[in-house]
């Protein structure tokens, strides 16, 4: 049995010490720790990482705070459209599976969850209606269709004013009202502001959430899931999808087997070369010095060689949870980006997720000149790495702060939304 792993996160964006307070901050890390704790219980009796990340979700779409179900941004229309993803490294045929456009199910990442689980159904007698219970062989599904199949499996349906919030209608108001003020005053509407206010009312110093909240999470077993949910974006055009249900964009998992011949061939990739100053001596010397060439360290490949199982394949596997700016993590598919880094060039998956998500990253850079001024490249990623049978905590972000609560290796509960512990 392994050592279960798991981190949260709550969203990410241009969140700063002057516009979140102290107050709040003690709000946000007494709901995440709250969170937390569920989790770790759960994983303490047994639970399995799909139904822990997806119930991690579940408490927080239920919580107002969070860009997602009950607290969810609204559309420029006026209207909620939720999106919610589960992915695991192995054990289901689907693996990954996205629910989009959804107004009425009170917890979207259960019905992503039941999509996955559902996915092994084979239909009676060909029917494939009955595939996959009913959601055949898809793996996203969006509005009435999606709708439908929830009821039909029993989740808890809602009415639509259920994810109605005063604090995202508020949001939302300020938002059209600023978009309004820059249509009557045309292109010199930012003119003698310090910082000028963008097409969708965004001054640049509100925090408006274009996170998700998400939890990935590693089981005794060596399975890795991550679960995901989202409102989206703050004003967002109706029937705008997101990377939250898009497979490999904002969410991804998967494991392979990497042979200890891998290993070698890494390590020798990386082992320095012999000084520059003997290859000087022995062009000058050469008759007169020993010579390495082909030297190989007996030691080291007795125990290569001697055992067939030293050879063997050992399984390494990654899973990750993306939030910030949606569009930008979808133009880079840039969780299945991280994934891939990992995977085919050997480094870690700290190094792959700073790549993407850390300060200088391609998230950033794909903002190109906008980059501050729109909230465009901004986001974070979360994740854990399995590799010789430990789960290791991974977490990077470019913005002003990312809400996150994991158990570090002494077990420790932390609560974190800026790079470093909040002051103030």
């Amino acid at each position: 049995m392994l050592q279960p792993r798991f981190i949260i996160h709550g969203g990410a964006g241009n969140i700063s010490r002057e516009n979140l307070s102290r107050d709040s901050y003690l709000l946000y890390a007494a709901s995440l720790l709250e969170v937390n704790r569920q989790t770790a219980s759960r994983l303490a009796c047994g639970a399995s990482a799909l139904d822990a990340a997806t119930e991690a979700v579940v408490a927080m779409e239920e919580n107002p705070l969070f860009n997602c179900a009950k607290g969810a941004v609204f559309t420029r229309e006026g209207t909620i459209e939720l999106e919610a993803s589960v992915m695991v490294s192995r054990g289901y045929r689907k693996r990954g599976c996205g629910v989009v456009l959804i107004k009425r199910v009170k917890n979207p990442v259960r019905l992503a969850r039941e999509m996955l689980v559902r996915g092994g159904i084979d239909g009676n007698d060909g029917d494939s209606m009955k595939e996959g219970g009913g959601a055949q062989g898809h793996s996203v599904l969006g509005g009435p269709s999606a709708e439908a199949l929830a009821k039909q499996w029993g989740l808890d349906m809602v009415d639509e004013d259920y994810f109605w919030t005063r604090k995202r209608w508020d949001q939302h108001k300020r938002g059209l009202r600023g978009k309004e003020l820059l249509d009557c005053l045309g292109a010199e509407a930012g003119q003698g502001r310090s910082e000028p206010m963008q097409a969708d009312g965004w001054d640049g110093h509100e925090y408006l959430s274009q996170g998700t909240v998400g939890c990935v999470v590693l089981d005794r077993y060596g399975t890795l899931c991550v679960a995901t949910s989202t409102g989206g974006l703050t004003n967002k055009l109706s029937g705008r999808i997101g990377d939250t249900p898009t497979i490999g964009a904002g969410f991804w998992a998967e494991e392979w087997e990497e042979s200890r011949s891998d290993a070698s061939r890494q390590l020798a990739s990386t082992t320095p070369k012999v000084p520059t100053l003997y290859n000087t001596l022995l062009h000058v010397f050469g008759d007169c010095l020993p010579r390495f060439d082909g030297y190989v360290n007996v030691e080291d490949e007795e125990d290569w060689l001697h055992n067939e199982k030293a050879l063997s394949k050992s399984v390494r596997a990654v899973a990750m949870s993306g939030t910030g700016n949606g569009d930008s993590f979808l133009r880079l598919a840039a969780a299945r980006t991280a994934g891939a880094i990992a995977r085919f060039s050997g480094r870690s998956l700290a190094f792959a997720v700073k790549q993407i998500a850390g300060l200088g990253g391609d998230l950033q850079n794909s903002a190109g000149d906008r980059w501050g001024k729109t909230g465009e490249g901004e986001g974070g990623i979360i994740g854990i790495e399995l590799v010789a049978r430990k789960g290791k905590i991974v977490c990077n972000f470019n913005c002003g702060g990312m809400f996150r609560t994991w158990n570090d290796d002494d077990g420790k509960e932390r609560v974190m939304v800026f790079s470093d512990e909040y002051e103030q």
